[in-house]
């Protein structure tokens, strides 16, 4: 099992939760920019500090906002490839959707991967729908304009014999020939987040990594539907390692203590909701059926209720988010190594499988010394035994084939 240690690089300083929106609207004059540079540069220690452990990396980028620092997927991982010596790089993601210039993307991921000779992880998402205003684009055409550039992306890294033209309905050129070609041949891996069953499918039948983010019990239709779409496209089981699951997590040598470290983590469901009405589903964004799924449970249910392990559901939105709760929703893994080990093994065992682990270890207000702390001991005590149960699993499955 690979384990990639995440922070979406938040600026907590600015987090009001009386603010209408900590997206898109809030003022600029907020972020000062002596206190982003400390950040910066202590959110680069600790991917540093997860590299020395045996961690992979994986960064994001949102805009306009405070609850993510940043911008650039590609600024933040051109800086990891040279100061990183052996985690994988995961992208994750690249918002292609409301991207102009996807030769830029492909030129730009290019360099990543030589510069890094090879650990980059190619992750390509639609965008939130709260971001559709800042790139100024279409909310309705985001799906094919994701795919169109996919391919382009793919066709521009594995085209070597000089210039090729393309034109497509979105995105046109006349003489695509990208300097430098990945170190990984023929194009560095590719994943994709999902959070429908519906958009399992395309992903399984290119060959390509589903991760998911935060959808706790719920994940298993979500991979079972990978699985069938992989089987019938290309007549095998899917391998554990075409799936990737991302939580929030916390270690300690109590447990105590780690559910105090979780609960600031934990800040992150609270605030990163925090968006003015008008931004939150713009006009063809989501499909009319997932819109009026939206409409029936609308006054039926609390915002947020989740599944949990023992068959009920909680309201993550509510009073209910405790870290006890969202340890039982599959949302969070916190407390001692053992503990830890286990919930995970849990989690892996209800969800059919899975070898790809991305875990947010900082978040919130989370200190250094608490997310170096945290860090070390799961990278020294959980790491090797989780590694172990891979190993285990996949005698156990080739014995069983």
């Amino acid at each position: 099992m690979r384990v990639f240690h995440f922070s979406e690089q938040p600026y907590p300083d600015a987090w009001d939760p009386s603010a209408t929106s900590l997206r898109i609207t809030l003022p600029n004059r907020l972020c000062d920019p002596q206190v982003a540079a400390e950040l910066y540069n202590r959110y680069y220690d600790d991917w540093m500090l997860a590299d020395d452990l045996g961690f992979d990396i994986m960064v994001n980028e949102h805009h306009s906002t405070a609850t993510c620092l940043s911008a650039s997927c590609h600024v933040t991982l051109s800086i990891l490839a040279r100061i990183t010596k052996k985690a994988r790089l995961l992208a994750l993601g690249v918002p292609l959707a409301n991207r102009t210039d996807p030769l830029r993307v492909a030129e730009e991921l290019s360099m990543i991967d030589v510069i890094s000779r090879g650990r980059l992880i190619m992750g390509f998402v639609k965008g939130v729908p709260f971001e559709v205003p800042v790139a100024n684009s279409n909310p309705g055409r985001m799906m094919e304009r994701l795919w169109e550039a996919h391919d382009f992306i793919l066709k521009a890294m594995t085209s070597h014999d000089g210039p090729f033209n393309w034109e497509g309905q979105y995105f046109h050129y006349r003489n695509v020939n990208i300097w430098p070609r990945p170190w990984q041949q023929p194009h560095p891996p590719v994943w994709i987040t999902a959070m429908s069953m519906s958009s399992a499918a395309p992903i399984a039948e290119r060959g390509h990594v589903l991760a998911t983010f935060l959808s706790g019990y719920r994940t298993r239709p979500l991979f079972d539907a990978y699985r069938a779409a992989w089987k019938q496209a290309w007549s095998t089981e899917a391998p554990a390692d075409r799936l990737a699951y991302l939580a929030l997590a916390a270690t300690a040598s109590t447990e105590e203590e780690a559910h105090r470290r979780a609960a600031e983590i934990s800040r992150y469901v609270t605030t990163t909701g925090i968006v003015a009405e008008q931004f939150r589903n713009p006009p063809g964004y989501s499909s009319i059926e997932d819109n009026a799924r939206m409409l029936k449970q609308a006054g039926t249910k609390p915002a947020r209720m989740v599944p949990t392990r023992s068959g009920g559901s909680i309201d993550i939105a509510g009073a209910q988010q405790t870290v006890p709760n969202l340890i039982e929703a599959g949302l969070m893994f916190a407390g001692t190594p053992d503990q830890v080990f286990n919930q995970i093994v849990d989690f892996d065992r209800a969800c059919g499988g899975f070898d790809n682990l991305l875990l947010m270890m900082q978040g919130g207000a989370l200190t250094r010394a608490d997310t170096t702390d945290s860090l070390t001991l799961f990278g020294r005590e959980v790491l090797p035994r989780l590694r172990e149960y891979s190993r285990d699993k996949a005698s156990r499955e080739n014995a069983a084939a």
